[in-house]
């Protein structure tokens, strides 16, 4: 009657220990991977979880293992605007999947600038977490020095543009994903290109440049000042920006967009203009293949540089609760590919589109 009874019931860390004859200690570990359990032990111990309906309590595994089963989510809040975007939102759900799988929890903290270190001393001295991911890598970052000093486990979703640290990081091919979308748009007969970009101030979007700026100095195309443009990945910015330059007296016939949501406000601005998205005017785009905005299909509305997100987020978390388990692990790197996605929104150069605007 007893067995019955936990079988309908949610059978915690000491039930199930009691039920295997082994620790606490051993099931928790074998529940979360760690190599010094055998595969039989393990087996055995899945099987036993799985039939009493397990559900582990953080507070006991927390006892069990001496760590707080926490990974924290630091938010500056000069880039807090990165909490409200749907990229961050796939990434967190992709780390927290793998998370969950592993019994541990998130934990999400804003910090002001001037009080991101002591936020970082704060929950080292508290035990709150076993280790954190840094969000929005600038180019040059002091978070990679203070979080070696205060021995606090890292993985970057990015990288830092300007260090020669060895650290833990998970990035995508910006800057070849942008040279390769450029050329692209050179390839269609396109010269006056336009980049609108995040702020340059952050890696990813100093990446983008990059890239962007290769593939025309390889073509022999001087870049227009007038036609780059950086700042925070909005509609908003999107479209004010397109409306700028569609104006201009050097009006682009192509558009590089770094993200869905700023190619949506630069889509608004060419149709207010008149304009054809994929006929007067070419717009590619960086596609985080987010769940929310979806630019699938068997003809995409975008051409674009496609890298899953919340793919990042799980090799990010992973990367991480190997680094924690793992203390003496050499620090992890891995670049993800991206891919040219071709859509309907690319199309020839016309030479007749100048009188058009």
């Amino acid at each position: 009657m007893r067995n019955a009874e936990v079988s309908c019931q949610a059978m915690n860390l000491k039930q199930l220990s009691e039920n295997l004859g082994l620790s606490q200690t051993t099931v928790s570990r074998a529940l979360n991977g760690y190599p010094e359990v055998s595969e039989s032990t393990r087996k055995r111990v899945e099987l036993a979880a799985q039939q009493g309906n397990y559900r582990p309590n953080m507070r006991a595994m927390s006892l069990a293992t001496g760590k707080a089963m926490t990974i924290g989510h630091i938010i500056p809040v000069a880039t807090q605007s990165d909490v409200v975007n749907p990229v961050f939102a796939e990434f967190v759900a992709g780390a927290s999947q793998t998370y969950s799988q592993f019994g541990y929890e998130l934990m999400l903290r804003f910090a002001e600038s001037k009080d991101e270190e002591s936020t970082y001393r704060s929950i080292v001295a508290k035990h709150a977490v076993d280790g954190v991911i840094v969000h929005s890598p600038m180019r040059e970052d002091s978070r990679l020095a203070l979080l070696k000093e205060i021995g606090l486990p890292f993985v970057v979703h990015g990288r830092v543009c300007d260090t020669n640290e060895e650290y833990n990081w998970i990035d995508m091919n910006n800057r070849s994903a942008f040279k390769q979308a450029t050329q692209l748009l050179i390839d269609l007969g396109h010269k006056n290109i336009a980049l609108v970009n995040g702020q340059e101030s952050l890696s990813f979007a100093w990446l983008r440049r990059l890239g962007f700026l290769d593939a025309l100095h390889e073509n022999g195309l001087t870049h227009n000042p007038s036609l780059m443009a950086s700042d925070e990945l909005t509609e908003t910015h999107g479209y004010q920006t397109a409306t700028k330059m569609l104006a201009s007296d050097h009006a682009p016939s192509a558009f590089l967009v770094s993200s869905y949501v700023v190619a949506l406000g630069v889509r608004h601005a060419i149709s207010q203009a008149g304009l054809a998205i994929g006929k007067d005017i070419s717009v590619i785009i960086h596609d985080d293949a987010l769940s929310y905005f979806d630019n699938s299909g068997a003809v995409p509305q975008f051409t674009s540089t496609r890298s899953s997100v919340r793919e990042a987020g799980i090799l990010a978390a992973e990367m991480l609760l190997k680094q924690i388990d793992e203390p003496e692990l050499y620090p992890q790197t891995k670049l993800l590919k991206s891919h040219l996605i071709m859509g309907s929104s690319t199309g020839p150069y016309r030479a007749q589109l100048s009188t058009l605007v």
